[in-house]
């Protein structure tokens, strides 16, 4: 094992002993690196280290310049005094490469299988791209370990808050116990306790009271369309936010709105009728030539850039700790409050109505949906006014 004081003229010169294959030499000046050269005259820098009671040996990339070499083992050796294995890091990383197991083709695989049974597939698919991928994608799956997903929800619940974190949670764990049950060897990471709020904190019972429903409506009306319109037609419409803000204008026939079921949550079509007051709405919003998307800015995209709205919303309204679903939920309350025959109502708000009732009755009670939408607006017009 021969040490030599490695320097620029020694790496482009030197040999190995006649009939080795390769040799290392090793640097005089800095422990554990060395240059390998082959008998063949390949040279490449490597360094030696021991990671749980093994010896390992990492091998840089190309021949970098000597000080860039020095500097990179440097930093590997780094990393396993922090207890890393930068040899086994650089053997996952070429899996991941390889796109073999990692977690983001089995993620895909996932949607590509389950995707159709699913009532937020691209939400789910939208939630993977921006806050899963970037940090666990590229890991071969069988490698991800509870750390690392302790690690990502930190990040997400710092970021973009505990409710955010908590629906993270549950996409991985859906996948990753779905992945569990095709491979004989995984066991899924995530265990009971790493949801980051409890079970009374999850469940949400927001609803606007009528100062708050007063702020919210008045200042919807300051912003321009089709922002305004879009908060007024979600409460006049208990709808959800996608619903009304990728709704075409080819969804809606007279004072008829029908939403297909590809973009309703329970995967089924619903007629829903419009009142006045959503009429009204509605004919508020421009028509832009050759764009079919009711609540456009570009007219070529429905809106987006929700929580960018959101948040000057709020700053207008002095209104704060809502979210968007609560419209709906303070909407259904109103139809209650409103005298609306509880089943009506829950027909308005698309759910579908269980057991033999549901299976025998094919009633479209359009007309009692409708006079219920006019007394929803009704309550509305006598709050804000």
């Amino acid at each position: 094992m021969p040490i030599q004081k490695l320097n620029h003229a020694f790496v482009k010169t030197a040999t190995p002993a006649v009939g080795r294959e390769r040799e290392v030499f090793w640097d005089q000046n800095q422990p554990s690196f060395g240059l390998m050269i082959t008998s063949k005259g390949h040279r490449s820098f490597v360094v030696q280290y021991r990671s749980g009671g093994k010896s390992r040996r990492f091998t840089m990339k190309g021949l970098p310049p000597l000080d860039a070499a020095r500097k990179q083992a440097r930093v590997i050796l780094g990393k396993v005094a922090a207890g890393e294995d930068p040899v086994d890091d650089e053997r996952r990383r070429r899996l991941a490469d390889a796109g073999k197991d990692t977690f983001k083709a089995v993620a895909e695989n996932y949607l590509r299988r389950e995707g159709d049974k699913l009532r937020s597939t691209e939400r789910r698919r939208a939630m993977l791209e921006r806050l899963i991928f970037p940090k666990l994608g590229a890991l071969p799956v069988v490698d991800i370990k509870r750390s690392n997903v302790s690690h990502l929800l930190d990040e997400i619940e710092d970021r973009c808050g505990a409710a955010m974190a908590d629906a993270v949670l549950a996409v991985l764990r859906r996948i990753l116990n779905w992945h569990a049950l095709r491979d004989d060897n995984f066991r899924s990471p995530i265990v009971r306790g790493m949801a980051r709020r409890t079970a009374d904190q999850r469940e949400r019972d927001r609803v606007l009271n009528d100062d708050e429903l007063r702020k919210v409506w008045h200042a919807a009306k300051t912003f321009s369309p089709p922002w305004g319109q879009f908060i007024r037609l979600l409460l006049l419409t208990a709808t959800r936010r996608d619903e009304v803000a990728r709704m075409p204008w080819s969804e809606v026939t007279g004072d008829l709105w029908t939403i297909p079921a590809d973009r309703y949550k329970t995967k089924v079509e619903i007629t829903l009728p419009l009142s006045r007051a959503a009429m009204k709405v509605l004919h508020e919003v421009p028509r832009i030539v050759g764009c079919d998307y009711a609540f456009t800015t570009n007219g070529r995209t429905p809106i987006s850039n929700f929580a960018g709205f959101k948040l000057r919303l709020d700053m207008a309204c002095a209104v704060t700790g809502w979210q968007f679903r609560d419209l709906r939920r303070t909407a259904r309350s109103l139809l209650s409050r409103a005298g609306v025959n509880p089943d009506i109502a829950e027909r308005c708000l698309g759910h579908i109505i269980g057991g033999m009732r549901g299976v025998y009755d094919k009633h479209r009670y359009l007309e009692e949906m409708r006079q219920a939408f006019e007394a929803l607006a009704k309550q509305i017009e006598k709050i804000v006014s």
